[in-house]
């Protein structure tokens, strides 16, 4: 089957939907797929205002359509609702071309925090770009109620995956830092709520991985935590594995794959009881939630270690990978495409 996913988001973006994307390209190759993607590169691009390290591609729709048709895909995923994604759309319904979506980040909120626009309009855009395609794939079970309580038809739960002979315990180091570390990975940005987590009054060090836009404010205003910046491979396993909680402050995310991450390398985790933190640890196993996160941290810190890695290994970029094919073949068997129109020579 040849697949296009087409993002906004890729390379040098450090973050969940790279991540889930890369994966799930590697797990439908080694099932005989062939997979192209239509990114950002090979475009003249601007910087997100408000957000500079994201660059939005600047694309024409016959640009688009050119690429759609030298690709020749069975089946079209649109991953984000960016420029490129907006394109793909378009050329799609014009088309009558069968094409599946995906929602990865809560736009409304991380708009409504940077500018006075309402959520219910942004919800509005969203559920228009998504009702169009044959099925919008989420990550949890809590989020797809949330959509299809605001009009959201064809809402499909596709899991994630975590590397966990990446991340595992016995990564664990010794630190110069006093005890015990909690640590929290990921943006630094608004968005975030960060400040939820810097503010509590914990024992023992705070540690910060990730870099963004309130990165240097952040470390002007609590110079007592340690902000080590965008890390990556065995560093930020070696990390992981060396704190003793992981705290999650965001309220926002549709799923936090860092969750994983760190459960994995067998550090439970501290969090608010939203979707995401809510999905994976409800049965309180690997982790606490509570609407008081000083008391989450302070309690995860006698959550089995062992419990936390058992918990990550039920997540697996194999079922990932998995779901999206069969969502893909799915799409493609029920609504019978048009022809693509051959490439100009």
């Amino acid at each position: 089957m040849r697949i296009l996913i087409v993002t906004d988001a890729w390379h040098p973006q450090i973050n969940g939907v790279v991540r889930t994307l890369e994966r799930v390209c590697e797990g439908l190759r080694a099932r005989g797929c062939t997979v192209e993607m239509l990114t950002p590169q090979g475009f003249s691009t601007i910087p997100l205002p408000s957000y500079a390290d994201i660059r939005l591609a600047l694309a024409t729709p016959g640009q688009i359509a050119r690429r759609i048709e030298q690709a020749r895909p069975d089946h079209i995923h649109i991953a984000t609702e960016g420029p490129l994604g907006i394109l793909a759309r378009r050329y799609c319904v014009k088309r009558d071309l069968s094409f599946t979506t995906s929602y990865h980040t809560r736009f409304p909120e991380y708009l409504s925090a940077r500018a006075p626009i309402p959520e219910s309009w942004s919800y509005a855009w969203l559920r228009r770009f998504h009702n169009a395609g044959s099925g919008t794939l989420v990550a949890t079970p809590s989020l797809a109620g949330e959509l299809a309580g605001r009009g959201f038809t064809n809402v499909r739960p596709w899991t994630r995956g975590v590397d966990t002979t990446m991340f595992r315990p016995d990564r664990r180091r010794k630190t110069a830092r006093p005890g015990p570390v909690f640590l929290s990975v990921g943006r630094v940005a608004v968005e975030k709520n960060l400040p939820a987590f810097l503010d509590l009054d914990l024992p023992g060090s705070k540690v910060v991985v990730g870099d963004g836009p309130a990165l240097e404010r952040f470390r002007e205003v609590y110079p007592d935590v340690t902000f080590l910046g965008v890390k990556t491979g065995d560093e930020l396993a070696d990390i992981y594995a060396s704190a003793d909680v992981f705290v999650f402050p965001s309220r926002t995310d549709t799923f936090g794959i860092v969750l994983l991450e760190a459960l994995a390398s067998g550090v439970p985790v501290a969090a608010f009881p939203v979707t995401g933190p809510r999905d994976v640890l409800a049965d309180g196993v690997g982790g606490v939630l509570s609407e008081d996160l000083r008391q989450a941290s302070l309690a995860a810190l006698d959550v089995s270690r062992t419990d936390a890695r058992a918990k990550a290994m039920q997540y697996s970029w194999s079922a990932c990978a998995d779901l999206f094919l069969q969502y893909a073949r799915a799409a493609h068997r029920e609504e019978p495409r048009l022809a693509l129109p051959q490439p100009a020579a």
